[in-house]
């Protein structure tokens, strides 16, 4: 719980001092004096001022959010002599510039911590493919698991190699969400020669970027040997006689192939509401052994599912994905460059009803991810960072009025007619905005407490 504090807490401090950092670097660059530089609002809990500098530096007692207060006539009145300096005398480009820089630090910021993330190298499942769910698309474009993929591409594009199942996970996400298919490039399981096929994603109806969207592609998981873990005392598998390090061959007529398709099996043991004994072929120590498992029943969300009181399946095999200087730095740009375009059709397709809202994410979800990837590791947190970091920067440039985005579309009016927004058109889209921003919040807020509570 302390760790996922503290790293929602360093999460929101970085990305938002970054975002107000670059509102106020160019808009000193530009000649304007800033007044208040706050990271976070309400009452300062630290502040300074450096010698000779007219800003005051602030850390507000709540940290969702923060502002660069400038020199400004329609704010308060500014002494003739001083009038230059005033944000609201700035040429156009100056006062659009400033406003765009925040956002845009956001992007910068997600295109250096990817980079990192990249140079410094992370470990990743190896793309070999578990056994694809029943009747899935996978499973009916040929794939039957254990097979390595070398390569993806979406619809016509050329092939891009795929160094891990992240990569894989990546390209499928896009696929779905964009309607396009997607081509692997794979060695299969006996063989060495490289084989195609067409996943036929354009045929899936996509609503949420979620778990049951890969269930409906068939791939959801890397391969794992499916041998047993640790066992729970008194479970199904002690009373069967399972032991820790048992590799399962075969389950009922069905073989088995990797530690996804082993769990599937156990789980739908229980389907009829009442579990169902299965006939297990296991190997222990060079020897092969039948034994007789009759599975627990377990109620969940989606109805009765067997469970046999054990870990089942290996750790997935893993590759350390690595970049160098250039390709690093390019392959992160690219990476931002394709989250933000994901990100602006999906926020799309939900304005228009064709994807959930439930896709919306809100504090809750944010800080329970902060905790998660923190917990892993340095470089999972770093590219949690980057994730959030694209969010806020494509966020804060949609057309509302409240957001930096509004303000860029006032200036656009301005530019086309030559005059500003009228005060009373400028207080009609703010309250517009805040209403519009307002509701956002409170489903993202719903959101959250749906997963973590529901």
């Amino acid at each position: 719980m302390l760790l996922t504090i503290v790293a929602f807490i360093v999460a929101l401090g970085v990305l938002i001092a970054v975002h107000e950092y670059g509102h106020y670097r160019v808009a000193v660059a530009c000649g304007v004096k800033v007044l208040r530089f706050s990271v976070g609002f309400g009452r300062p809990l630290l502040r300074w001022q450096r010698k000779g500098s007219p800003t005051e530096f602030v850390i507000g007692a709540f940290p969702l959010g923060g502002y660069v207060r400038m020199l400004d006539e329609r704010e308060a009145p500014v002494a003739p002599e001083e009038r230059h300096l005033a944000f609201n005398t700035q040429p156009l480009r100056a006062r659009a510039a400033i406003v765009a820089a925040g956002p845009l630090a956001n992007l910068l910021l997600a295109i250096l911590l990817y980079a990192t993330v990249n140079w410094s190298g992370v470990d990743e499942p190896k793309a070999l493919l578990a056994s694809p769910v029943a009747g899935s698309i996978a499973q009916q474009a040929g794939l039957r698991g254990g097979e390595l993929v070398l390569g993806a591409a979406l619809g016509e594009q050329d092939f891009e190699p795929v160094r891990s199942f992240e990569d894989l996970r990546w390209t499928l996400t896009r696929g779905a969400l964009d309607g396009e298919n997607v081509r692997l490039q794979y060695q299969p399981v006996h063989g060495t020669v490289a084989r195609e096929l067409v996943l036929p994603l354009d045929q899936i109806e996509v609503r949420e970027a979620d778990a049951q969207l890969f269930r409906k592609i068939g791939i959801v998981g890397p391969w794992t040997r499916p041998v047993l873990g640790d066992l729970v005392a008194g479970g199904a598998a002690e009373r069967a006689g399972l032991r820790r390090g048992d590799q399962v061959l075969r389950v009922g007529a069905s073989e088995v192939v990797d530690g996804g398709q082993l769990r599937e099996l156990i789980r739908a043991s229980a389907r009829a509401g009442t579990a169902q004994p299965q006939d297990w072929r296991i190997e222990r120590d060079g020897r092969q052994l039948e034994l007789a498992v009759q599975p627990d029943v377990v109620q969940e969300a989606s109805g009765p599912v067997g469970r046999i009181g054990a870990y089942v399946g290996a750790a997935p095999e893993m590759v350390n994905v690595r970049y160098g200087a250039f390709e690093g730095l390019y392959k992160g740009a690219e990476r931002t460059w394709e989250v933000s375009l994901l990100t602006l059709r999906m926020m799309g397709r939900m304005l228009i009803g064709e994807a959930s809202v439930k896709n919306l994410s809100g504090p809750l979800t944010i800080a329970d991810y902060a905790g998660r990837s923190a917990s892993m590791g340095l470089t999972q947190y770093l590219a949690f960072l980057a994730l959030i970091s694209v969010s806020l920067g494509v966020l804060n440039l949609l057309p509302l009025p409240v957001l930096d985005g509004g303000h860029l579309m006032y200036y656009l009016w301005e530019g086309l007619t030559g005059r500003s927004v009228s005060e009373a058109w400028m207080e009609r889209l703010q309250r517009g905005g805040v209403v519009v921003l307002l509701l956002m919040m409170s489903i993202a807020l719903f959101n959250d407490l749906t997963r973590l509570f529901g």
